[in-house]
């Protein structure tokens, strides 16, 4: 297979599967049901979803500042305009080829910073290093106020409390089994996640070593309170999902962070994965497919709109560079 072909596949196949999702998610549902979706997105309360783009702004600005704390032990302070047209084209880059923005990203900030494309990349795995953690902590966080939820859910499945103490047990002890067994293997696949296990604490130890680690921390908690709240106000625009806990919203949430890491800037994927979870506490498949629509629309809008407006001034700003 030629390279050519091989990257007009890589482009090509995630926007295939993404539209065949959309296709899925319209043509599983009834031509009544649609007209309901439909009315409730052109009846949503426009102040709550330009909230929730403000919200995102502000994650995205303030993720422009955290760059600099881990750029600067390394002799760099870019222009904090420059990271955020650099981190807004990069989003945008990424709703159109599925992990293209990382790349680009680098390459801009070395194109108009001069920081070596391998240093800027380096900060750039240490900056996903951190995010990946913070999910994890998120997804527990989840686990912990819904608790009740999920052993209701279990409950419902015929599995009571003594059968879902058994099943966290038989989880621990193989996990802990699959850690031993990929800790003495030499297999390339066992390789590759003791590496990433090694960057993983690599990265949460980084932090404590840069003379800016509170403002790093504080930084880093704001962008992952934005990304929720972005989430959480629009729950204001579709009536059903008005009085819903936060704790729901934090099961969508996660569900929501992997369909976008799954397909370019969740395509598809994200209103159904978000309808899926919004179903477990009663919304109906309509007002769930409207909540995740929505929520879609406004960032997907937000990314696009300032992407592009960011890829057409950052070369403008920096003329003579």
């Amino acid at each position: 297979m030629s390279r050519s072909l091989k990257k007009f596949l890589k482009i090509a196949v995630p926007i295939l599967i993404g539209a065949g999702l959309v296709f899925y998610s319209f043509s599983s549902t009834s031509p009544e049901d649609r007209t309901k979706i439909l009315e409730s997105i052109q009846n949503a309360d426009l102040k709550w979803v330009f909230l929730s783009i403000l919200i995102g702004i502000l994650s995205h600005i303030s993720r422009a500042v955290r760059w600099n704390y881990l750029l600067s032990p390394l002799g760099y302070k870019p222009r904090l305009i420059n990271n955020v047209l650099i981190i807004l084209t990069s989003y945008f880059a990424n709703t159109l080829v599925l992990r293209s923005g990382e790349f680009l990203r680098a390459t801009a900030l070395t194109t108009y910073e001069s920081v070596p494309f391998e240093k800027g990349f380096g900060t750039i795995v240490t900056e996903r290093i951190i995010d990946v953690i913070m999910l994890m902590l998120i997804i527990v966080t989840a686990l912990l106020f819904q608790t009740d939820v999920i052993l209701g859910i279990l409950q419902e499945k015929g599995i009571g409390l003594v059968g879902s103490l058994a099943l966290l047990v038989t989880g621990i002890l193989g996990l802990l089994i699959a850690i031993r067994i990929i800790k003495k293997s030499t297999s390339n696949f066992a390789v590759k996640v003791k590496n990433f296990l090694s960057g993983l604490l690599e990265g949460v130890l980084s932090i404590f070593k840069m003379k800016n680690k509170w403002a790093f921390i504080f930084h880093t908690f704001f962008i992952w309170i934005c990304y929720i709240a972005m989430f959480w106000v629009i729950k204001f625009t579709v009536p059903e999902t008005t009085n819903l806990p936060l704790g729901a919203f934090l099961v969508a949430f996660v569900a929501g962070a992997f369909a976008m890491a799954a397909t370019n800037g969740g395509l598809g994927l994200f209103p159904i994965v978000v309808t899926a979870a919004l179903s477990v506490y009663g919304v109906s498949k309509t007002s769930g497919d409207a909540y995740g629509w929505i929520m879609w629309t406004a960032q997907t809008l937000m990314v696009v709109i300032f992407g592009t407006i960011s890829f057409i001034v950052l070369p403008l700003l920096n003329r003579n560079r």
